[in-house]
């Protein structure tokens, strides 16, 4: 059928649990073919827009208003015409074979059997996945998932093909083989695309059309040779030498029934006043190492040792981290996991930001006068009755790190973040974990982001991905 068109007049669209519209005002139209980059604010509702797109808005989730068609129907009717990807290709990997999950789309609408492997084989090569039908998705990359869920949108041959920050959980690497994927598969327009991807200045070169979605409502359109502004980093300060807080030693991990190690044996060390960036391509084991420094999981080799300085008051100081109680892990080691929704607790912002505070033994009146201090400096205030499971990611990362911080523990570990920050935010966020480097604390941050370790890391632990993983 073509290229879709999309059409939009006035349309907004409110969550059935929030006052505010998530997005409102919007007038669009997007021709047949056009490559179109989204951009905006956290929080401006872009991936509410997509899933709107989709078809995936079902009356019950909210209140729409306004004209929003694809190829001059409801979205909800054309859902076969709509191919998306995600930022997270774990959620939307179904089989257990490269091929077959390809293959899931095109069997669920009926396509004859003898049409299928044919077009599983024509979008995979339009991915560049060379892997073969075969290979199971567990021994995937990041980047070889993303480009075979990206196969699996392509192989019905949508007319509109919509991509929410399709490389926010890659590497580098990877996440410009994912891009050359995008651009091979949309290459002769026979797909419209609408991307979503706060990594703006890397999509430049392979989009049409730059609209922004305003906060406030409304779109702003960018002329041609727009580029964004530049990342404000914060100043800083020297780091004197400080007291060891916690180290690993050659620690590592394999899951069990695995013959491979998600971590091979690995050192590092976490001193007062110094941050540690921990670097590396997907399936290194950067999040696995997160997990054992944080204490929320045991090596299976080596060992986790936390210092003296981090272990007085308690009970049985010689025990390891991953033994400590909940009560004592929380005062002394501040996480924020890579899925921030898997931390959450409460149905309520300002209460996910006090639990923490009150299980310490802070008084009510303190714990809420430093969730509101934290609302107000991550731009969450309005947002302080809202359940953390509604805010847009980027949104739940900046709570995620607000909850770490809320009880000023030693020892902060932070696996990616700044994932999901438009360029206001990402600032605002790496200026107060730069506050952090004032001498008593240590800092771990797990990250893809090249700029956050310029901007603040004073060492760097870069880990390779183990030889029978790759």
């Amino acid at each position: 059928m073509g290229p879709s068109r999309v059409r939009l007049a006035g349309w907004g669209f409110r969550h059935a649990s929030r006052r505010a519209w998530a997005v409102r005002d919007v007038d669009l139209e997007i021709e047949p073919g056009e490559r179109m980059l989204l951009t905006g604010a956290s929080g401006s509702g872009k991936s509410t827009l997509l899933r709107a797109l989709g078809g995936l808005l079902v009356p019950e989730s909210g209140d729409a208003e306004g004209v929003l068609t694809v190829d001059g129907g409801l979205p909800d009717r054309r859902r076969h015409r709509v191919g998306m990807v995600f930022q997270d290709p774990d959620s939307q990997l179904v089989m257990t074979r490269s091929g077959d999950d390809v293959a899931f789309g095109l069997e669920n609408a009926g396509l004859p059997p003898e049409r299928i492997w044919p077009a599983v084989d024509a979008a995979l090569d339009a991915v560049g996945f060379d892997l073969g039908r075969d290979r199971p998705t567990a021994a995937l990359s990041g980047g070889q998932k993303q480009r075979l869920v990206l196969a699996g949108a392509l192989a019905p041959r949508p007319g509109l093909l919509v991509l929410d920050e399709p490389t926010a959980q890659l590497d580098p690497g990877g996440a410009d083989l994912v891009r050359s994927a995008v651009a091979r598969a949309v290459g002769d327009r026979a797909a419209t695309l609408v991307v979503v991807d706060h990594d703006v200045e890397a999509w430049l070169p392979l989009v049409d059309r730059v609209v922004e979605l305003l906060p406030s409502g409304g779109v702003v359109e960018h002329a041609p040779g727009w580029a964004p502004a530049p990342l404000r980093f914060p100043s800083r300060r020297p780091s004197a030498p400080a007291e060891l807080l916690l180290t690993a030693e050659r620690a590592g991990y394999t899951h069990r029934g695995s013959s491979a190690p998600a971590l091979c044996p690995t050192d590092a060390a976490l001193s007062a006043g110094r941050t540690l960036a921990v670097t590396g391509p997907n399936g290194s084991g950067k999040s696995t190492l997160a997990l054992l420094l944080a204490g929320l999981r045991p090596p299976t080799t080596g060992r986790v040792v936390a210092a003296p300085p981090l272990t007085a008051g308690l009970r049985n100081p010689a025990r390891p981290p991953s033994r400590w109680r909940a009560a004592d892990l929380v005062d002394r080691i501040g996480t924020v996991f890579q899925q921030p929704e898997h931390q959450f607790l409460t149905g309520r912002v300002r209460d996910e930001l006090s639990l923490g505070p009150l299980r310490s033994g802070t008084g009510a009146t303190a714990a809420g006068r430093l969730a509101d201090e934290l609302l107000e400096r991550l731009g969450l205030s309005s947002l302080g009755d809202a359940n953390p499971f509604t805010l847009s990611g980027g949104q739940q990362r900046r709570l995620s790190v607000a909850t770490a911080l809320a009880t000023r523990p030693r020892v902060l570990v932070l696996d990616e973040p700044t994932f999901g920050q438009d360029r206001d935010t990402w600032a605002e966020l790496v200026a107060l974990l730069a506050e952090q480097q004032d001498g008593e604390r240590a800092l771990c941050l797990v990250t893809h982001d090249a700029a956050v370790v310029a901007a603040l890391a004073d060492d760097v632990l870069h880990l390779g991905v183990p030889a029978a993983v790759g």
